[in-house]
């Protein structure tokens, strides 16, 4: 078994405006434990959209974004439907600034069915049912060096060391689009 054999099959992040859930979430609300709390979520984002007074928070928790709901977020925010993120730093650095660095999260496998030692003698890192390459997390830390070297010596708001992240990132040093990609091979 070769790195490349495990590092093979992208997660795809689902692209919600191309679903009507709509009959399905209302279906859920006369099923069973999650199913419902499902059906409550999306009763309770309607409300937090429909009040125009209230701030919207989306909260990101774990490992969804590498989970593919990575493309979900971008259009709650583009869409306007949310006024804050809070998240926690590896789902922002590991996952998110790692897909924009042109590395991609893999459909991998449940503990105990490749051993963690022969992953870790491939360089293969696992969240849950997701592989990563270990090089690439290791360059994805490397570009969180190379902004923070860019900054002035001082101490920064997570908020601030982002807004660098993203300026960073739109100067160029993300996913290229030409033949030169790190994904394009």
């Amino acid at each position: 078994m070769e790195k490349k054999d495990l590092l093979k099959e992208t997660v795809k992040h689902i692209d919600i405006k191309k679903y009507d859930s709509t009959e399905l979430i209302d279906a859920m609300r006369h099923m069973s434990f999650t199913s419902r709390d499902t059906a409550r979520a999306a009763d309770i984002l309607c409300q937090m959209l429909a009040e125009k007074d209230c701030t919207n928070i989306l909260t990101i928790a774990g490992s969804t974004s590498a989970a593919g709901c990575m493309q979900v977020y971008v259009d709650m925010v583009r869409n306007k439907m949310i006024d804050a993120v809070v998240s926690t730093g590896a789902s922002i650095i590991d996952m998110d600034l790692f897909e924009a660095l042109g590395y991609k999260h893999y459909i991998g496998t449940k503990e105990n069915v490749i051993p963690d030692t022969k992953l870790r003698e491939l360089y293969i890192d696992r969240i849950y049912d997701t592989f990563i390459d270990e090089e690439e997390l290791q360059a994805c830390d490397q570009a969180t060096c190379d902004v923070a070297d860019l900054l002035e010596p001082r101490p920064y708001s997570s908020r601030e060391f982002l807004y660098n992240v993203g300026k960073w990132l739109a100067e160029g040093h993300g996913v290229k689009t030409s033949s030169n990609s790190p994904r394009s091979r």
